[in-house]
């Protein structure tokens, strides 16, 4: 099961298109990769290196 993490300020911001778009304060805090490539991910994914 995983945890439930708190939103606090500084964990995303809104993208112009009206998306929520995490932050590396946030993924850090989520504490895994979810390999989606998220646009800030501080944990180095980069899609383009799996599919090759």
């Amino acid at each position: 099961m995983k945890k439930i993490i708190p939103l606090e300020e500084g964990d995303y911001y809104l993208t112009p298109e009206g998306y929520r778009c995490f932050t590396e304060q946030y993924l850090l805090k989520r504490g895994y990769c979810c390999e989606s490539n998220c646009r800030h991910c501080p944990y180095g994914f980069n899609e383009k290196k799996v599919k090759s």
